[in-house]
């Protein structure tokens, strides 16, 4: 679909991005179920428990909006949107096995129906199914790209599974653990789609740092909303993080100026996970009271910002781009 027959301005810039991939996303679709056929049939049943359960399927579309700035949507594209779906796909098995999560996008976790050992391998069946589309890309850089984005997103897992269950957590560590878990895959989408495109090195590195950003500005905007929103309409239950002991940048920020009393309590409910049934609303108080909240959007704010410095004034899709950083900082679910 052409970009001058959906840049209607009673859409918003996702419904942008979704009527502008639509067509192409549908052959994502297909080549998912084509790929998740197997003589074993729980693993298709398991993967499309997720892969189909109304996610916000970003990656993919980040892919395949990449590919239309620097060029067409070739198949080449449509096998890396599902290679990209599929390792995202991985890792949401894999943590919901590490955080114990009941839920996933409203639906209950696989790890809750099959069991964690059968969530661990069909993950693993997904990550490997991800390298054999990478090789449909016939593209060296391409599968030198994404096995290192796959390396660093395991590497984050293990760094969140011993450093963020503890209030010695810093800004810093916890923004590269978000930068490895989740912005490295939406840079990874934005550039290698750029690249299977034609674009130069330098043009998929400036689509990487924005998708970098932006995965950054989603994963903040994500942990204020577990604090924030009233229903699970995020596939997540609210108040998650803090009932799974989870330190996020509204609690980090709410600890720095907490009294010692307040800071007790923070240790006890998260840290100990001794936690009565108010204990989340005061902790939300206390995120408020310290602008927990409010520092954690100044900072996405400020990504935002970086983000779309990587835009070209004159490009095209300036408008796209810009409106998707701008509505993923201000989203509400």
């Amino acid at each position: 679909m052409a970009l001058a027959a959906i840049c209607e301005k009673s859409l918003s810039a996702f419904d942008h991005l979704s009527a502008l991939v639509a067509d192409s996303m549908h052959q994502v679709d297909c080549l998912i179920d084509e790929n998740l056929k197997s003589d074993i049939p729980l693993i298709e049943q398991i993967a499309k428990h997720i892969i189909y359960a109304g996610g916000k399927r970003l990656r993919p579309a980040l892919v395949i909006l990449a590919s239309h700035i620097h060029g067409t949507v070739s198949a080449q594209t449509i096998a890396l949107a599902a290679a990209i779906e599929f390792i995202h796909t991985a890792t949401l098995l894999h943590d919901d096995v590490i955080d114990e999560s009941d839920l996933r996008r409203g639906n209950q976790s696989a790890h809750k129906i099959w069991g964690n050992t059968t969530a661990i391998l069909v993950g693993d069946f997904l990550f490997a199914k991800a390298f054999e589309l990478m090789v449909q890309t016939n593209s060296l850089r391409v599968l030198q790209i994404l096995s290192k984005t796959s390396a660093i997103i395991s590497a984050g897992e293990v760094r969140q599974l011993m450093e963020t269950h503890s209030f010695d957590l810093s800004l810093e560590t916890s923004l590269q653990i978000m930068g490895a878990k989740t912005a490295e895959l939406f840079g990874a989408a934005c550039q290698t789609g750029a690249l299977v495109a034609g674009a130069t090195e330098k043009e998929a590195g400036e689509l990487y740092l924005y998708g970098y950003n932006l995965g950054l500005i989603f994963q903040i905007t994500d942990d204020v909303l577990d604090y924030q929103a009233q229903d699970d309409s995020r596939g997540k239950i609210p108040g998650d993080d803090f009932r799974e002991g989870k330190i996020t940048l509204p609690i980090i920020f709410a600890y720095q100026n907490a009294t010692e009393q307040e800071k007790a309590f923070l240790e006890k409910t998260m840290i100990s996970l001794e936690q009565a049934p108010d204990d989340l609303e005061r902790a939300r108080d206390l995120i408020i009271n310290h602008g927990g909240f409010e520092k954690s959007l100044a900072l996405a704010a400020n990504l935002c910002e970086q983000a779309q410095s990587c835009i070209h004034q004159s490009h095209q899709f300036k408008p796209l781009l810009t409106g998707l950083v701008q509505e993923c900082l201000s989203r509400t679910k």
